[in-house]
């Protein structure tokens, strides 16, 4: 059973206390790997070597040109070693490797490669004032940035916190979920290997109740960075302001996904496919509330569990996998809790509902149908985060509107027509962070990703995000020959 460490200071380290824990695989359901388990020490050590770093050693003085070809080289060696994140990625949290391989590493190198480029880009302002003073803004680094992200696109995800961040100037701690640290812990050794100055990135594992809290509720900290659920997220938000630690949260959803009678129905059964199921539905922009139109609600459920029937559930690391594990036991168990509610409630279970009866081992779970779902019932109300899709009936525009903002959440939204003119109505009156057009779920680094209402705070990506790793200060000199005398005396 291979060991792993906290990363502090350009260190491998055992925790202070000598805690450490097991990552399981999720499609065997065993242990395969021991790790230290950060506590509230460790955290603080952490904290302070990013602190010195970001005060007093070379990243410090490295120039911004300098600090994006440094990035760009990491760019280039995480390259060369996708095979290997890939196949440690789906390892450890059960994305199948196609899925790691082709979609979420080369996305996070995408990610470091965007903001390697901005990082000579970040710029002030000249203002426009009169004569006798000259008034400027510098755009400047926050300072410490504290990471928590989750188990179900470590790398990628990560990296959404860490490119920006190192970008601007700023130094990091990250804490990885305690599902699926692995991925992170090996990328941060290339990181080292392309030689990130010590201190600067900084890894520790551990729980939220221990690690978690006390980086959140540390003083050094500037800024916290957080993906997860918005239960989680409100704590984040009520811990750091005891410090008035700025937040950025990417919380959850119940993404509405809505298919009017005059969409190409094959296409959007399988953009609603691959909205539900890609990842095995632990995704936060899922579509996990499919609104049909009742004219073609009979056609098209049928399509769609002919094809849902089709998907190749399996080891994550056969390239033949369409869907692995759920990456955890708890994880399984919960989504069996809201298939037992769906049922209880009322819904018709359409397809699945069961772990799966040919895998004796792991965590997997069949992809999962409801039907004759309403708004009001639990499985419409609450993230279920995996592969369990409810189906609603709609009858017009003006109704799927009312039904599809009828939620706590506003992350993502989706609309399947022919007709421009409906398109760009939707897309006014949907609230959410991103609204798609006959496709979903897709990503890209120049756009901005997030979420309106409990869906979060703030942006990831594009080059809004940037600006949330900065500080701007302004500067006033005054050029009036005679100095300054308010009172005359």
């Amino acid at each position: 059973m291979k060991k792993y460490h906290l990363f502090i200071d350009g260190m491998w380290k055992d925790a202070v206390l000598g805690k450490t824990f097991y990552s399981y695989n999720p499609s065997t359901g065993e242990a395969y790997a021991e790790i230290a388990e950060a506590g509230a020490e460790d955290v603080d050590i952490a904290v302070n070597a990013a602190r010195n770093a970001f005060e007093n050693s070379e990243w410090s003085n490295m120039t911004p040109s300098d600090r994006g070809r440094l990035l760009m080289k990491v760019a280039n060696i995480l390259r060369e070693n996708i095979d290997r994140l890939a196949t440690i990625e789906s390892t450890d949290n059960g994305l199948p490797i196609n899925e790691t391989k082709y979609i979420a590493i080369p996305s996070m190198i995408d990610v470091l490669e965007f903001y390697a480029g901005l990082a000579n880009k970040i710029q002030g302002s000249t203002l426009s004032s009169p004569s006798n003073r000259f008034n400027y803004t510098l755009k400047e680094p926050l300072g410490v940035v504290g990471a928590i992200v989750p188990w179900n696109f470590p790398l990628m995800l990560t990296m959404w916190k860490l490119a920006p961040a190192l970008a601007a100037g700023n130094t990091i701690v990250i804490k990885p979920s305690e599902h699926t640290p692995i991925s992170i812990l090996e990328m941060v050794k290339l990181f080292q290997e392309a030689g990130i100055p010590d201190g600067v990135i900084n890894v520790v594992p551990g729980f939220g109740k221990d690690a978690g809290n006390a980086l959140v509720s540390h003083p050094g900290i500037d800024k916290i960075a957080f993906t997860g659920s918005t239960k989680t997220g409100q704590l984040i938000m009520q811990t750091a302001s005891k410090n008035i630690t700025e937040v950025s949260l990417e919380l959850g959803g119940k993404s509405p996904n809505i298919v009017f009678e005059d969409a190409n129905i094959e296409h959007a059964v399988n953009g609603a496919m691959f909205g539900i199921f890609f990842a095995q539905g632990q995704v936060c922009a899922s579509g996990t509330r499919l609104f049909v139109q009742e004219t073609i609600y009979d056609e098209f459920v049928n399509r769609f569990i002919e094809k849902a029937q089709q998907i190749r559930v399996g080891n994550p690391l056969d390239e033949g996998t369409q869907m692995g594990p759920q990456t955890s036991l708890d994880q399984l168990e919960k989504i069996e809790y809201y298939v037992n509610k769906g049922i209880d409630e009322g819904a018709t279970l359409l397809l699945g509902g069961e772990r799966h009866k040919n895998i004796q081992n792991g965590y997997y779970f069949t992809p999962t149908v409801f039907g004759d779902v309403t708004n009001d019932m639990t499985i419409a109300r609450e993230e279920i985060f995996g592969p369990v899709l409810s189906i609603i009936r709609f009858k017009n525009e003006e109704e799927v509107i009312q039904q599809a903002n009828d939620t706590l959440y506003g992350l993502a939204a989706g609309v399947w027509t022919s007709n421009l003119q409906r398109a760009h109505r939707m897309t006014q009156k949907l609230k959410a962070g991103t609204v798609y057009v006959n496709t979903f779920s897709m990503l890209d680094t120049v756009a901005p990703f997030g979420g309106m209402k409990q869906s979060g705070i703030g942006r990831e990506l594009g080059i809004e995000a940037l600006q949330m790793y900065t500080t701007t200060k302004h500067v006033w000199i005054d050029l009036n020959e005679d100095g300054f005398n308010w009172y005359g005396v």
